[in-house]
């Protein structure tokens, strides 16, 4: 069908409520340097617009905009702990898990008859 859009999927609440939390301490900081919004787009190199959808937590915001902006607050560092494979308690678990099963070698079948 022309002009349909694709169903929007629906967003679990719990990202909804991160991307919120983000977004207030994004503006905490900013406010905390005494900056407006258009100080810190101009120090990240994003428009004011760009700033304030980062401080809503705007869920279509791109990744690349919020790093741009830790940075320019200079909270960026903290971002390296984001997905660290060391702090992946489930992901060592399983990890660990599947070392200690025993592996079996694979033996070519004899079809000989």
């Amino acid at each position: 069908m022309k002009g349909s859009a694709a169903p929007i999927p629906l967003v679990p609440e719990p990202v909804i409520r991160r991307a919120a939390e983000l977004g207030r301490r994004v503006r905490a900081a900013r406010i905390r340097r005494k900056w407006r919004r258009e100080d810190l787009g101009s120090r990240s190199g994003l428009s004011r617009t760009a700033v304030e959808a980062v401080e809503n937590g705007k869920l279509t915001t791109g990744l690349g905009t919020y790093l741009q902006v830790l940075w320019a607050l200079g909270l960026d560092r903290e971002v390296e702990l984001i997905a660290d494979p060391g702090l992946d308690r489930d992901g060592l678990a399983l990890e660990l898990n599947a070392q200690t099963k025993r592996v079996r070698v694979q033996r070519k079948l004899d079809n000989d008859f």
